[in-house]
């Protein structure tokens, strides 16, 4: 391990959050891992243009008051490159998760800004075989990294018996999804499979983002119990017979790799989705997810699944799969490459560290 990998810290920016205060950077430390996490509070009413501005002073006096001098830049999203295009990293890393310029509601500028990523990273990272072979030809070095899972974590749900408050009043058998409820869910699928069982109830994890909360499908049999989080999903998990990813065929679905895929069969559900390619192949192919495209399909695959108790050798299939599946072993892929890169910078001379900007640095004072 280099000296640079030993002492390492993690500084996370968040999205902002709009108060009417001055502006700062609120921020604690994860006791668990260490991690600094950095929310960015703005006043209401800033343009695109001023919120950017703010958030690059108060990254830049982040940078300063912890010394940070040699850094690696990790990006989720190219519009990040707004306010942080003034770092100087040993390595840039993209790790591309999603299609983000396909959801609803996407900047205009996410396209350019991410040009502009592919040429300023070193290294990028896709979440899944479809978009791998979509972000391939525009970068030299990229990596396919399907998600990954804490299997101790989620199997937890496999011997479980404490239901949730919330969860208890809702009859079985229980079908569940978990994530996040915005435009690539198929809202009429959802809608189909409680008014054909009535006697199913569907379980719905997570937050309404980007879609009118009006438009989600209404009936006794549908239950929509908000987000919840991560250390709290494997109790949920245990009180569900069939784990569902409903997801409509979209543009904001065509290079998905849903994470929940892992994560419920690791939960020990058997587990129903649409003919997401990700999910398909391999999930599918490998016998491991039932794939239907109607509600039709879906209620006949969910029947078949009730019907049929779960057989220690499909167990020992999906434990197996799961096993070269850990986010262990996805990080030391990803830091090796990232260790390699930051020796080649270091004996070629490239990318050194730079200071702050005299703009920046001036700028400081005000922040």
């Amino acid at each position: 391990m280099s000296r640079f990998a030993r002492h390492r810290r993690v500084f996370f920016v968040e999205e902002p959050i709009i108060e009417e205060r001055t502006p700062t950077l609120r921020s604690f430390i994860c006791p668990k891992t260490g991690v600094q996490v950095n929310v960015p509070i703005l006043p209401p009413g800033l343009t695109s243009q001023q919120a950017a501005y703010l958030q690059e002073q108060l990254l830049a006096g982040m940078v300063a008051e912890n010394r940070i001098e040699a850094c690696i830049a990790w990006y989720y999203t190219p519009m990040a490159r707004h306010f942080s295009s003034f770092l100087r990293p040993r390595v840039t890393v993209y790790d591309c998760m999603d299609e983000l310029s396909a959801f609803a509601g996407a900047p205009p500028a996410m396209g350019e800004n991410e040009r502009a990523l592919f040429r300023d990273a070193d290294l990028v990272f896709t979440g899944g075989a479809s978009l791998f072979e979509s972000k391939r030809r525009q970068h030299p070095a990229v990596y396919l990294f399907p998600s990954s899972v804490d299997v101790a974590h989620f199997a937890r749900a496999r011997s479980s018996r404490n239901d949730p408050e919330d969860q208890a009043p809702a009859p079985y058998p229980r079908i569940g999804y978990a994530g996040v409820i915005d435009e690539r869910m198929d809202l009429e699928l959802i809608a189909k499979i409680s008014e054909a069982r009535a006697d199913w109830h569907v379980v719905m994890l997570g937050p309404v983002a980007k879609i009118d909360p009006a438009s989600l499908p209404k009936a006794p049999n549908i239950h929509y119990l908000g987000m919840k989080s991560y250390a709290q999903l494997p109790d949920y998990f245990a009180g569900w017979e069939i784990g569902l990813l409903p997801f409509a065929l979209n543009d904001s679905t065509r290079f998905i790799s849903p994470t929940k895929t892992p994560e419920y069969l690791a939960a020990g559900l058997r587990v129903v989705s649409t003919p997401i390619r990700d999910v398909v192949s391999p999930y599918g192919d490998l016998g491991l997810v039932s794939i239907a495209q109607t509600a039709g399909d879906f209620i006949s695959a969910i029947k078949l699944l009730l019907d049929s108790p779960s057989s220690p050798a499909r167990r020992d299939a999906i434990d197996a799969f799961l096993s070269k599946s850990s986010w262990d072993q996805t990080w030391r892929e990803m830091n090796n490459l990232i260790e390699e890169r930051i020796m080649f910078r270091s004996t070629s001379g490239h990318r050194k560290p730079l200071p702050l900007t005299k703009r920046l640095a001036k700028d400081l004072t005000r922040v």
